[in-house]
């Protein structure tokens, strides 16, 4: 008997691609899905456009919330409603291709416990479907160009980001053990990478199994912005991960991740976190003065987030140009 995979979809605000989103869910050449579909308070017809779906396919969970949770705690509701063996964590406008979860159910049959994720390669759409490049570069037989990290991917996940993360199949058992997605975070990605990375290993899949819509209000997008709350989230992850590691290398490569934000900190105008980085980043080296002149330059509360959204603007219009010339989303190692 094949084992449930659980699809947990938010959806906020995306009536133009929640339906295709859902859809590709119910064409999978898998057939023992679960799928829950959260609402999480949208202002425009997404709920109508959900509805008109279960409608048609009654064996949808579908969650209305009266006013928006958060992400975070929107997935959890699914989570608490999961009956599957594997859990994908679905973005309303994201779409799968039809063999995604059947490859990776396979996969994860033939791996041992200590695996708590698989994960695969992606391709970019735009808002009208077209494609625009892939997250790891192809060669002509289709496969990853390079070796993408696999196994224990602790160090790798502290040091950069480099999973697409619509593309990860996660273990229910493990993501319980976790307590689900902090609830307390505005984004949850790094976080469960941290989290789970440090107890389990990560297997990758060389195969083209999700498509990530690419749109200009994506979380990416957000992170600049001045007060926006992931900086914070990241600062608590950042936390965690000092509690967590285990050796002078894994501490070595945090205090590079650290000082990476707080040169965010300097765009996003946000002098309080940027202290709060320091503070952490002091726990584990002498920060140095490049880094102290960053925090003091961010405590002058310089007008610089107008000039970085706009060099923003055309670095993602140059990168989507150059994935459309087969520059690939992650550089990886030859």
């Amino acid at each position: 008997m094949n084992p449930i995979v659980t699809v947990i979809c938010t959806c906020y605000n995306h009536e133009l691609f929640v339906r295709e989103s859902l859809l590709s869910v119910i064409q999978q050449t898998y057939s023992a899905i679960q799928l829950i579909v959260i609402d999480n308070a949208s202002t425009d017809e997404s709920r109508r456009v959900i509805q008109r779906l279960v409608d048609e396919y009654p064996e949808i969970v579908f969650i209305r919330n009266t006013h928006n949770i958060g992400l975070c705690r929107a997935f959890n509701q699914g989570l608490g409603e999961a009956t599957g063996k594997y859990v994908i964590d679905l973005a309303a406008d994201d779409v799968m291709p039809p063999n995604r979860i059947e490859m990776q159910v396979q996969a994860f049959e033939n791996l041992p416990k200590e695996y708590a994720v698989v994960f695969s390669n992606a391709a970019y759409i735009d808002s009208s479907g077209v494609k625009l490049g892939y997250h790891y570069a192809l060669r002509a037989n289709g496969h990853a160009k390079g070796q993408v990290p696999t196994g224990d991917i602790y160090k790798e996940i502290l040091r950069r980001y480099f999973i697409c993360t619509p593309s990860i199949m996660m273990r229910k058992s493990v993501l319980m053990k976790l307590g689900g997605y902090d609830e307390n975070l505005s984004y949850e990605d790094f976080d469960f990478f941290i989290r789970s990375a440090h107890d389990y290993k990560y297997h990758y899949i060389d195969e083209v199994l999700m498509y990530k819509r690419v749109l200009d209000d994506s979380l990416a997008t957000q992170f600049y912005r001045i007060g926006n709350p992931m900086l914070r989230s990241s600062w608590e992850v950042c936390n965690k991960a000092y509690d967590l590691s285990r050796s002078q290398e894994e501490y070595d490569i945090l205090a590079n991740r650290i000082r990476e934000f707080i040169k965010k900190c300097f765009v996003a105008e946000d002098p309080e976190q940027a202290l709060a980085f320091r503070k952490l980043l002091n726990y584990i080296e002498d920060p140095g003065w490049k880094t102290d002149l960053l925090v003091f330059l961010c405590r002058l509360h310089l007008p610089v987030n107008w000039l970085y959204q706009r060099y923003a603007k055309w670095r993602n219009h140059r990168n989507l140009a150059l994935m459309q010339q087969g520059v690939p989303f992650v550089q990886l190692e030859r």
